[in-house]
């Protein structure tokens, strides 16, 4: 498998490349003026030699010494397999465990979480950034995605299964006979029940007033066959017209006994749907046939399909009603969280809540997260990636214990000088 190495990681690993031999220089520079101040104090040079001599004897110390440390960080020196080398192939499931504890400790803890989303006025910045109508509407379209995505993923018959067993069960469950009592009663209390009234009674009188014929040969139909038939023509017109007169007088007063026997029939049958047994059982006997019918059921069932349609189609339009109230609601919601200190300190409240509740009850999980990917790595391939990454300033350790380490056996060289 070849693998993939991005402009990045190549950069690294040129400079790290350059740092190694910057320091192995240091070493080599040492290593060259030890040997030869140690070649001219064997022919007898002058005392300032020694000293030069001393500071690159522990120059050549201190870059050996630290070469081996950064070395045996990533892997064993020479490899010659020297206890607690190699720190990082062999210890990386500890070095995992122990990132992750740390991380859950020193930044997963509830006190920290709670302090830093205080300070950082989240609900502040939010209302601010809301406030802005580019913002908005961006955030107005991002919703309207994930309502699309959302609907369609869903399948149209297991949503109409989930409302049609929802929905008949709520009301197969509740009982008509009170309620619509109480309702019809309200209805019959406001008098609003008069207009619907007038429209019957308006609609009987029409009737008769256009069918004499209809109502003439009823009556005719009914009558003896041995009655003449002039005088089954005049009974016919003496009851059609008595008929008009009694709907007419139904229509134009409003006070007429049909209007009021009407009235007290409707607050008997109000007062019987919430207290009568019998008529209680029958509403209950209406609900269930109303409810078994496949018509009742399509409707409910179709009301899905009607609302993905309606809602798609609110979503895809950016001027719809439904986007330009999402859109001023949260522009709206964002000068509030401005102007109104009490929302702003609910709304950090309740994120400081959420992410306590997350790390109160969760934080085992996010670290055990860090510490399985760890586990999961190859050991070589993240000892390689970790010295890429931090290798190049592990280097100047490496320089620094050369410089160090020489002017330390110059100090040493020259105390020595002095005292003995």
């Amino acid at each position: 498998m070849v693998e993939q190495v991005t402009v990045a990681e190549q950069t690294k690993r040129r400079d790290l490349r350059r740092m190694k031999l910057v320091a192995a220089a240091f070493l080599v520079g040492a290593t060259v003026i030890f040997l030869i101040t140690r070649w001219q104090e064997a022919r007898g040079a002058p005392g300032w030699v020694g000293y030069l001599r001393a500071a690159a004897e522990a120059g050549m110390v201190g870059a050996l010494a630290d070469w081996f440390a950064v070395t045996a960080l990533f892997r064993r020196p020479l490899g010659l397999p020297i206890p607690h080398t190699a720190i990082i192939p062999t210890r990386k499931n500890a070095l995992g465990s122990s990132l992750g504890e740390f991380v859950g400790t020193n930044f997963l803890a509830e006190p920290v979480v709670r302090d830093k989303l205080r300070r950082a006025d989240i609900a502040g910045r939010l209302g601010t950034w809301l406030s802005q109508p580019g913002n908005a509407d961006r955030v107005t379209s991002e919703l309207a995605t994930v309502a699309r995505g959302a609907v369609t993923v869903l399948r149209d018959e297991d949503v109409q299964a989930v409302l049609e067993q929802a929905v008949v069960r709520r009301l197969v469950a509740q009982q008509w006979g009170p309620p619509l009592g109480k309702l019809l009663a309200q209805v019959l209390a406001d008098g609003s029940h008069h207009k619907l009234v007038d429209l019957l009674v308006d609609r009987a009188y029409e009737w008769v007033r256009d069918n004499q014929a209809t109502v003439s040969r009823v009556v005719s139909d009914r009558a003896p066959s041995w009655s003449p038939r002039f005088v089954d023509s005049l009974l016919a017109d003496k009851v059609y017209h008595e008929v008009l007169s009694f709907a007419w007088a139904v229509k134009t007063d409003v006070n007429h006994p049909m209007r009021l026997a009407v009235d007290r029939f409707l607050s008997e049958f109000a007062e019987d749907l919430q207290h009568d047994p019998a008529t209680m059982e029958r509403a209950e006997q209406v609900k269930h046939q109303v409810l078994a019918h496949p018509e009742v059921r399509n409707v409910i069932g179709s009301a899905w399909s009607t609302a993905k349609k309606m809602l798609l189609d609110a979503a895809e339009d950016p001027s719809s009603e439904l986007r330009l109230r999402v859109r001023d609601g949260l522009a709206s919601l964002g000068g509030r969280l401005i102007s109104d200190d009490g929302l702003r300190g609910k709304v950090d409240g309740w994120l400081e809540g959420a992410a306590a509740h997350v790390v109160r009850n969760y934080r085992g999980e996010i670290t055990a997260l860090i510490t399985d990917t760890v586990e999961r790595w190859d050991a070589t391939e993240t000892s390689r990636k970790i010295e890429l990454q931090v290798g190049r300033d592990l280097q100047f350790i490496r320089i620094n214990g050369t410089v160090v380490g020489a002017l330390a056996g110059l100090v040493i060289y020259a105390a020595a000088q002095v005292l003995f």
